[in-house]
């Protein structure tokens, strides 16, 4: 049976980026460097990308080019592995299931900021609470109080960001324990179904639409990570936090979790092992050059996390400024990755009080 093949070399090669280019680069390798040692954190990424990314993700490749075949067939080569491909299909259904969820989430935000006035802004709404305290007033407040001031202020409190995420978007309070989930969130659900019919309609065709839809899927989020990066840069205190991003702290090279780590965040940003890479270079010419396509992507992806990581810890630097804390204690004065996403959708919205239009 004829597979068919992707109708220009470029849709494979966006496919793969779209592929690893993801979450992996923009939230959790910001992640794995601040709570890692900072710039000390790619010394141990790029030597496990070379040792371990490369040669496996251009392996995974090879498989799937030379056989033509899917993670499940391909293993006749070697039929003591066939596990191995029953594997990869149930570790990327799990995957796609979480990932389709998260990708609601996303919706869910998008419709929630069609309005002048963003809900997570301000406390004072029905699911707040008590707790809720909006760290800008009180800095706005305290002027020049110093830090030990707003810490007492910040103690025991929650950003309205973190209580409409909680409180509204997941209805947590309705929830006693994983016994009892609570309530079915139905606007979520139609936010789910919609990142489904999504999925359906880009795959509808198979690699033929697919094929043509990474055109966007691998380029736009690029788009928005610059403008991200332009808008963090220009913040007051930005400095800070890049100064962290790029000062190492070798003392942590000494503990092997930070290596671990490393080897951990170039598994999941390339995403080998899963077997998608494999399917998607099932699908190409049997001549097509893949050695290159793999130091293409793969350099590309840890590109990708570097620019990331400055466009994070820019606001970082913001928050840090802002906290009047230093910016490895950022996470600990009450601020969660939830509230670094806040703060950078309220930087695009400040942005906003400066023009005429509001664009999500």
């Amino acid at each position: 049976v004829d597979r068919g093949n992707w109708t220009g070399k470029m849709d494979f090669l966006l496919s793969c980026i779209g592929y690893c280019v993801g979450l992996g680069n923009v939230w959790r390798f910001p992640y794995r460097t601040y709570s890692n040692g900072g710039g000390a954190f790619l010394i141990p990424y790029f030597l496990m990308l070379g040792i371990c990314g490369i040669p496996i993700f251009f392996m995974e490749l090879s498989l799937g080019q030379f056989s033509s075949l899917g993670p499940l067939a391909v293993w006749k080569i070697s039929p003591l592995f066939k596990g191995a491909g029953v594997g990869m299909i149930v570790i990327v259904s799990l995957v796609a299931i979480y990932y389709n969820m998260i990708i609601s989430y996303v919706l869910f935000y998008l419709f929630a900021s069609l309005t002048s006035d963003l809900p997570w802004q301000h406390c004072g709404n029905w699911w707040n609470t008590d707790r809720c305290l909006d760290h800008r007033l009180v800095r706005g407040h305290n002027g020049s109080a110093g830090q030990s001031g707003l810490s007492r202020n910040m103690t025991g409190t929650v950003s309205p960001s973190e209580e409409y995420w909680s409180r509204y978007v997941l209805h947590i309070q309705g929830s006693s324990g994983i016994g009892n989930p609570g309530q079915i969130r139905w606007n979520l659900c139609l936010c789910l179904l919609l990142s489904w019919i999504i999925v359906y309609l880009c795959i509808l065709k198979g690699v033929k639409s697919s094929g043509k839809v990474v055109y966007f899927t691998a380029t736009f989020p690029y788009i928005i990570l610059v403008m991200l990066l332009i808008r963090g840069v220009t913040l007051k205190g930005a400095w800070i936090g890049i100064k962290f991003y790029l000062t190492p702290q070798f003392d942590h090279l000494l503990t092997s979790k930070v290596w671990i780590e490393a080897a951990l965040q170039i598994f999941y940003s390339l995403g080998v092992g899963f077997g998608g890479l494999l399917t998607f270079a099932s699908y190409n010419t049997f001549h097509q050059n893949i050695y290159r396509d793999t130091f293409i992507v793969t350099l590309g992806n840890a590109f990708t996390s570097i620019l990331a990581g400055f466009a994070i810890f820019s606001v970082l630097g913001y928050m840090s400024q802002e906290l009047g804390v230093p910016v490895d204690q950022v996470a600990q004065a009450g601020n969660s990755s939830t509230d670094i996403c806040f703060h950078i959708r309220y930087l695009f919205q400040s942005t906003k009080r400066h023009s005429t239009q509001y664009h999500t």
